[in-house]
């Protein structure tokens, strides 16, 4: 019984680092605004709002298998187009990030990647 105790406290402590953050809802609308995604190149907030919850469900570190490519992180950015994870095969790397980084729990450069395939795109297309 001791030991159940025991591997279940490990467990855990290991599973929210797995995981990711998960953004409150409230706390991404405010985070969007902050950096300027109301009306950029003709979306609002709550378009992203839109993206992000469907793409990612506010976890920095979601993550989709494509086949060939991967998406990564809160906005899931490709790594065929947007980063570098070192597996994709004629991957663009558009932002000069590594995929790596946008799975961690600082979204700065998650969001500066995000504006900067919208500002390509002129909306939200990709």
């Amino acid at each position: 019984m001791l030991f159940l105790g025991f591997l279940l406290v490990l467990l855990g402590l290991a599973l929210p680092g797995a995981q990711g953050r998960q953004i409150p809802r409230c706390e991404m609308v405010k985070i969007l605004r902050r950096n300027g995604f109301e009306g950029f190149e003709g979306t609002t907030v709550a378009d992203w709002m839109c993206l992000v919850k469907y793409e990612s469900d506010y976890n920095t570190k979601a993550y989709n298998n494509n086949g060939p490519s991967r998406d990564y992180g809160i906005f899931q950015i490709n790594s065929k187009y947007w980063c570098n994870d070192g597996r994709t095969s004629g991957s663009v790397n558009g932002c000069r990030i590594s995929c790596s980084k946008l799975q961690d729990d600082n979204i700065n450069d998650d969001i500066q990647c995000a504006k900067k395939i919208a500002r390509e795109a002129h909306g939200l297309s990709p």
